[in-house]
């Protein structure tokens, strides 16, 4: 697949997303890059602005099996990824396999669950595998989370551990509507009475498996020159050097941004990477990997603020 293809595959993708959920644009185009860079996402939202619709739109729209969580203060680590329970016609173990064996998992409420149960999903966002009972089970190279959590209730919620939130590729803000959108879902959604399954707006497939593959490696292949690297490590590192911050991002960090450059570019249709790919994606990506220092909390200072200071502050290469 050429860069080319890749981007007519994400306008399609686009304009089957845009049949149910009115607006989220940018959160849209993230998706799709973390999809075609092989990442994962977290969606923080208030409730009701579509994050789980938006969720399973897409997934029907690439064409990738679906499933879903709904995170709980009870659910278990093998709720999640399976266990192997005993079979007394057989007398023998076999796997239960979880809802975690799918390519597109929705993470819903991630922060309801308790940390030993959202660690169950740390080996299958970085490694793409789970281990039951001392054997490696494969998940699959298109294996990707989308992960909600409501920012507004604070009971009963656990912050998802800084380890956790690393895996995450982007962390994206879902946030209200313009007017004229909100009016454009009123006078749609309004009129609905079953339930809001991507089905019911007609969302067709655009992608299967392979085709999804065959633009991750076009991904790949996409040009990344010295002067863009030089200036996506000036990005980690100003973070780590900057006195408001207690913690900066990791190696990690930069090494997502060059591949999520990648993925912008030739969803964008091109096969280099210029400056501006970088520098657009590098709040989302920053914004969940970055301390406040007690000082600069103290002080009222906020991530997005210094995030966005430290973008502006470096100057991209021409």
């Amino acid at each position: 697949m050429k860069v080319n293809e890749v981007q007519s595959l994400g306008n399609d993708i686009r304009a089957e997303i845009a049949k149910a959920v009115v607006g989220q644009d940018s959160t849209v185009e993230l998706m799709l890059v973390a999809l075609f860079a092989g990442g994962h996402i977290l969606l923080e939202g208030p409730p009701g602005t579509a994050k789980t619709l938006l969720a399973h739109s897409f997934a029907q729209s690439v064409g990738l099996d679906f499933g879903r969580i709904q995170f709980t203060p009870d659910l278990m680590p093998a709720d999640i990824i399976g266990a192997n329970l005993f079979n007394f016609q057989t007398s023998s173990f076999s796997l239960t396999r979880g809802p975690i064996f799918t390519e597109l998992l929705l993470a819903d409420e991630i922060n309801r669950t308790p940390p030993k149960t959202q660690a169950a999903l740390l080996e299958a966002m970085q490694e793409r595998q789970v281990t039951i009972d001392g054997e490696s089970h494969q998940l699959g190279d298109r294996f990707m989370v989308v992960a909600t959590q409501n920012p507004i209730e604070q009971q009963g919620v656990y912050p998802l551990p800084e380890a956790q939130l690393d895996r995450f590729l982007f962390k994206q803000t879902v946030d209200y509507p313009s007017a004229e959108e909100e009016r454009k879902i009123i006078a749609s959604h309004g009129a609905k009475k079953e339930a809001m399954e991507p089905s019911t707006w007609g969302i067709e497939r655009k992608a299967d498996p392979k085709t999804i593959t065959a633009a991750m490696d076009a991904v790949k292949e996409v040009k990344l020159v010295d002067e863009v690297i030089d200036y996506i490590s000036a990005l980690i590192r100003a973070t780590r050097e900057n006195p408001e911050l207690e913690s900066g991002a990791s190696p990690r960090a930069g090494a997502m941004l060059a591949g999520a450059a990648r993925a912008r570019a030739a969803v964008d249709g091109r096969d280099f990477v210029i400056p501006d790919d970088a520098k657009m994606l590098a709040a989302p990506l920053l914004r969940h990997r970055v301390i406040l220092s007690p000082a600069a909390e103290i002080n009222g200072r906020k991530v997005e603020e210094i995030v966005s200071g430290i973008i502006e502050a470096i100057e991209a290469p021409r």
